[in-house]
């Protein structure tokens, strides 16, 4: 199978996870267990099958991850992971961007290529605009604002459930292929 030349960065809470359903132990701030948002995996594994590049870029604890994709049996489905405990910096930090570009063995040239999908405006949507990438807002969550409150806010696009990003990523694709971007 041929890869894909489109770059998805994907944060995990309420993107791919439902962050009501988090179980830690008593005194600690590491998630011990979690639910997927319905239609996580079968997005998850489409994109995967299809050639897509993933990387998780979340704000976080490792062992939180670790644990909640290993119980979700997806523990690799991920191409490369940029988690901000590691990285020593949040979104809408650079540094997260800067990394996961890194890991992936990407430059500036590259940008044109990702897309960033998230569900905080403030972080994950903030940081993909000031770092030249395309946003993508996953408006799934009740717990989060999802009116942008200024120009860096307002993601690129909009979708409301991890079905319809396989649809939009496959369309990105086509576009840019059709337009000559990935030459």
């Amino acid at each position: 199978m041929e890869k894909k030349k489109l770059i998805i960065f994907i944060d995990s809470g309420d993107t791919l996870v439902d962050e009501s359903t988090e179980r830690r132990a008593e005194g600690s701030q590491v998630v011990e267990s979690a639910s997927l948002i319905p239609g996580a995996r079968q997005a998850l594994t489409a994109l995967k099958e299809r050639g897509f590049v993933l990387e998780l870029v979340a704000d976080g604890l490792a062992q939180s991850f670790d644990n909640v994709y290993r119980q979700n049996g997806l523990e690799d489905i991920f191409d490369r992971r940029t988690i901000s405990e590691l990285v020593g910096a949040d979104k809408p930090s650079p540094e997260m961007f800067r990394t996961a570009m890194e890991k992936l063995g990407l430059d500036e040239k590259d940008k044109g290529r990702i897309i960033m999908v998230g569900n905080n405006l403030k972080r994950d949507i903030v940081g993909a605009n000031r770092f030249g990438v395309t946003s993508v807002l996953m408006a799934w969550s009740p717990r989060y604002c999802m009116e942008p409150g200024d120009r860096e806010e307002t993601p690129d696009y909009i979708i409301k459930e991890p079905s319809e990003l396989v649809e939009l990523a496959e369309r990105l694709e086509r576009e840019k292929e059709a337009c000559g971007e990935w030459k």
